[in-house]
C-alpha cells in the first residue's frame, strides 16, 4: 500500500500550487492579448483539481495506512447490532463500499456486515430490489443470517424463491404480515432459532397460524406481537408443533389458554403472556417441569376482585421469577397454595401497576422466601413488557 511523508506533501503541494498559479497568471495576461477565454477557463479547473487532491492527499492519508483489521472493527461499528435494515446506498453497509475501491475491497469480503436484512415484496420494483438483496446475500457467504421479511400483499413467493438457496443460513426471522398477507411455512426454514411475528394493526390470525401450525425443531423462541390467539385456535395446532419451544411471548384471550399454552411447550423455559384475562372456569391439575420464568400481564382494573384461577391447580417446581401487572386484587391464598404444591426454588417476585398487593402480604413472602428479590414498582404498568 502505498504511504505518503507529510514533508514530501508539503513541498510537493506548495511548488505545484505555485506553478499553477503563475500559470494562471501568465494566462491572464495573455486573454489582455485576445488569448481565448476558455483556455483561461480550463488553467483554473486543473488548479482546483490539483488544490482538491493535494488537500484529500495530505489530512486524509493517515487512514489509507490502517491495517485492515482494525479498518474492519471500524466498519463494524457501522452496522446495528439489533436492527434488520433495508438496503439503501446512503447507509451502512453499502455506503461503505462507494468511498474507495480499498473500502469497497475490504467491505465486500467482511461477510458478518451482510447478515442483517430487512426485505419487503408487494409494491415497487421487484426486479431492482431482488438483485440488491440477492448481491447482500450472497456476501454473507454461509454466514447466520438476521432477517425482516414484510409481505405487502397476499403472497409470499417471489421472497421464498429468492430465499432458498439460504434457508438453512436464517436462524433468526422477523415477519411481517401486512393486510393481506397469505401464509408462510415456517418450518421450511430449517436453521431457525429464534422467530418474531407482528402486523401493521390488521388481523391476519389465520394466515400466521397457519405459517406457525409447525415449527422446525431447531427453533427454541417465539414472540406473537398484535396478534391474539384464544383455545380454539391454540387447540387446533398439532400437539408436538412447539414442542421444541423453551421461550414464548404471546398476547391471549381469555386464561384458559395458559393450561394449553404449558401443554403445548413442554420445554419451555420463559413464558410472557398478555392479554384478556377471563377466569379459568373449571382449571384441571398440570405440572410443568421446565418453566422457570413467568411474566403476566392482563386488562383488568385495580379495584378488579376475583380469582382468576392462574395458580389454582398448577404446579410449577422450577419456577424461579414471576412478574404480574394489571390484575386487580392478587390472589394471595391461592398464590401461596401454589407455591407449597410446587416447592418451586422462588428467586424473584415483582408486582408491577394494575396490582393490589398488602404490605402484609409481602411480608409473608420474604418470610417464606428469605433471599427473596420482592418488587413493588406501580410505575411498571404498561400492558406490554
Amino acid at each position: 500500500m502505498q504511504t505518503f511523508s507529510s514533508n514530501a506533501d508539503s513541498s510537493t503541494i506548495s511548488d505545484t500550487l505555485q506553478n499553477v498559479q503563475l500559470d494562471v497568471v501568465m494566462h491572464d495576461v495573455s486573454a489582455q492579448n485576445n488569448v481565448r477565454y476558455s483556455h483561461r477557463q480550463f488553467i483554473e479547473e486543473k488548479l482546483k483539481i490539483v488544490q482538491s487532491n493535494n488537500y484529500h492527499r495530505g489530512f486524509s492519508s493517515p487512514i489509507w495506512r490502517l491495517p485492515t483489521e482494525i479498518l474492519a472493527q471500524i466498519f463494524l461499528y457501522c452496522i446495528p447490532e439489533d436492527e434488520n435494515r433495508t438496503p439503501a446506498p446512503y447507509l451502512a453497509p453499502m455506503l461503505l463500499t462507494t468511498v474507495c475501491r480499498r473500502w469497497r475491497e475490504v467491505a465486500v469480503d467482511m461477510s458478518s456486515l451482510w447478515r442483517r436484512l430487512k426485505m419487503e415484496v408487494g409494491h415497487g420494483d421487484w426486479q431492482q430490489r431482488a438483485f440488491c438483496y440477492d448481491s447482500c446475500l450472497k456476501r454473507s457467504r454461509g454466514r447466520q443470517l438476521s432477517l425482516t421479511l414484510e409481505c405487502h400483499n397476499n403472497d409470499w413467493t417471489e421472497l421464498r424463491s429468492l430465499l432458498q438457496p439460504y434457508v438453512d443460513q436464517i436462524s433468526s426471522l422477523s415477519l411481517g404480515f401486512f393486510s393481506g398477507a397469505g401464509s408462510l411455512a415456517v418450518a421450511d426454514f430449517r436453521g431457525l432459532d429464534e422467530l418474531v411475528i407482528y402486523t401493521d394493526g390488521s388481523d391476519p390470525i389465520l394466515s400466521v397460524a397457519h405459517s406457525i401450525a409447525q415449527l422446525p425443531p431447531s427453533m427454541r423462541s417465539l414472540k406473537l406481537m398484535d396478534l391474539w390467539f384464544n383455545l380454539r385456535l391454540l387447540s387446533g395446532l398439532n400437539p408436538l408443533a412447539w414442542a421444541g419451544l423453551t421461550n414464548l411471548e404471546i398476547v391471549v384471550d381469555g386464561l384458559d389458554s395458559f393450561p394449553r399454552l404449558l401443554r403445548l411447550c413442554p420445554s419451555l423455559s420463559s413464558l410472557t403472556m398478555i392479554g384478556i384475562f377471563t377466569p379459568i372456569e373449571a382449571p384441571e391439575p398440570l405440572a410443568h417441569a421446565n418453566l422457570k420464568s413467568l411474566r403476566v400481564s392482563g386488562d383488568l382494573p385495580l379495584d378488579s376482585i376475583g380469582n382468576l384461577g392462574l395458580f389454582d391447580a398448577i404446579a410449577l417446581p422450577n419456577l424461579r421469577a414471576v412478574e404480574v401487572r394489571n390484575i386487580g386484587q392478587w390472589p394471595h391464598e391461592e398464590f401461596k397454595a401454589f407455591l407449597a404444591r410446587s416447592q418451586c426454588p422462588l428467586e424473584s417476585l415483582i408486582f408491577g401497576g394494575g396490582v393490589m398487593a398488602t404490605d402484609q402480604q409481602l411480608a409473608e413472602y420474604i418470610s417464606l422466601f428469605p433471599s427473596l428479590e420482592l418488587v413493588a414498582d406501580p410505575t411498571r404498568s404498561a400492558f406490554y413488557f
